[in-house]
């Protein structure tokens, strides 16, 4: 517990490809997981697509970013960018 009475949860971070950055200060992020099936134990690719909020228009389409989940900040955007790590 800390002073204020409630435990500090910690921020969700996930890293994909940038699939859309067409819209204004918002992309679109493609983030894919491998998983292992329980019953026949192969590997499973999965992917979903994230809108993140991207204040400065940095990231273009194609480059490998970084975003963590944050308050909302439309009906869909729930993440925002952290940094491109590669362009």
């Amino acid at each position: 517990m800390t002073e204020s009475g409630s435990e500090i949860q910690s921020k969700r971070v996930r890293e994909g490809v940038v699939v859309s950055s067409k819209m204004n200060k918002t992309i679109t992020v493609l983030v894919t997981r491998l998983l292992q099936h329980a019953k026949f134990n192969k590997v499973i690719k999965r992917h979903i697509k994230y809108l993140a909020h991207d204040e400065k228009n940095e990231a273009k389409e194609g480059d490998r970013v970084q975003i963590v989940e944050t308050r909302p900040l439309s009906k869909t955007k729930r993440w925002r960018l952290v940094k491109v790590i590669k362009s």
